[in-house]
């Protein structure tokens, strides 16, 4: 991130964005990789990707809270009833309670979605581009000094751990984390956070035939019930009308 904003000769970004900037880093960078990664080490993958599948919504909800959108009532409606299956689901899977695991993806979600809207609403001032590495380096001065005591504490399995540990962890890194974010800002200042979050749609889908291919996790029909059921009801809230807020230049 650094190396891209010296290469573009960046300046510095305003003051008004750092407050913005900061909850990108708190939710996008630190707070859902963190959760998700917690609770994947006892959750099947297909089932936190039901779960995650309520981000659309969510994200449409602090949309409306930080970038000024208003969608209607009908979309607020299908939010309720996408957010009743979720919970569902994980009340179902977890023997009629939420389990720490179930509670880590929902607190990711939220932050995730909080995130994702500060994220597309400076990038229409700011760029896509520039609002990932900014955040990136801001939340660099937390995660340094952690990640430092990690590697001492943790070094002999870090040095022991295999060759797919070390892809997967390469690609979260240069995609997730990177990348993929250049795309994801620009598209949601061009469309608005409500809109095109619903792209999400497609990644329980994803996420499930990554679990059975890479995990070889068995897809059970619940989970796949749940799934489609999810998904067809964002899909719902997506033609929902939802107005844009004025956009606001950042000085």
């Amino acid at each position: 991130a650094a190396g891209w904003l010296a290469w573009k000769r960046a300046p510095l970004p305003p003051r008004s964005a750092l407050a913005p900037l900061a909850m990108v880093a708190v939710g996008c960078i630190i707070g859902f990789p963190w959760l998700t990664s917690i609770a994947m080490r006892s959750l099947p993958a297909a089932h936190g990707a039901v779960l995650v599948g309520i981000l659309p919504l969510a994200t449409a909800v602090f949309g409306a809270l930080l970038a000024g959108e208003k969608p209607s009532a009908g979309f607020w409606i299908m939010a309720s009833v996408g957010s009743a299956l979720v919970i569902g689901f994980a009340l179902g899977q977890s023997g009629g309670s939420l389990q720490p695991a179930d509670l880590a993806i929902f607190l990711a979600v939220l932050l995730a979605a909080m995130g994702y809207a500060a994220g597309g609403r400076l990038s229409q001032t700011l760029g896509g581009q520039q609002t990932i590495c900014w955040a990136l380096l801001l939340s660099a001065p937390a995660l340094l000094p952690l990640v430092g005591w990690l590697c001492w504490r943790d070094g002999p399995r870090l040095a022991a751990a295999g060759p797919a540990a070390w892809t997967g962890f390469a690609y979260v890194s240069v995609f997730s984390m990177f990348i993929g974010f250049f795309f994801w800002y620009r598209g949601m200042a061009l469309g608005g956070v409500a809109r095109v979050g619903q792209v999400q749609l497609v990644q329980p889908f994803l996420s499930l035939l990554g679990a059975a291919l890479v995990l070889g996790e068995a897809l059970a029909w619940p989970t796949v019930v749940f799934a489609i059921a999810v998904i067809a009801v964002v899909g719902a809230g997506r033609k929902m009308q939802v107005k844009r807020g004025e956009n606001r230049r950042l000085s």
